[in-house]
């Protein structure tokens, strides 16, 4: 069986396009700048909705559980794409920037 690729949080710049598969309401808690919201349960019906690159697109969630099996069924698809090591968490973790959806102090839950 083979490994899902992964990413460490410091690999990517602070202004990374990333697919995120958290559910909405930790979505709206806080999230990427430039993230795309994608929750896991919709990605199969949403594939539209991932970045139309030839970069290899990130996927997160919380602290890479979810975000590893999204990573794995789209590479089953013949996406290009990778899995962030550790997560929003380790996002936050990092000091990297965050916005919530209503202006609050952005956070991971």
């Amino acid at each position: 069986m083979s490994q899902t690729p992964l990413i460490s949080v410091s690999d990517l710049s602070d202004d990374a396009v990333v697919v995120d598969v958290r559910e909405d309401n930790e979505w709206h808690a806080g999230h990427a700048p430039n993230a795309i919201h994608v929750p896991m349960g919709s990605v199969p019906e949403s594939l539209d909705a991932l970045p139309d690159t030839d970069e290899t697109i990130p996927v997160i969630c919380r602290s890479g559980g979810r975000s590893d099996r999204v990573v794995q069924w789209l590479v089953q698809q013949g996406f290009d794409v990778v899995n962030v090591d550790g997560g929003m968490r380790a996002w936050a973790a990092a000091g990297k920037e965050m916005q919530s959806e209503d202006g609050s102090e952005p956070t991971v839950i």
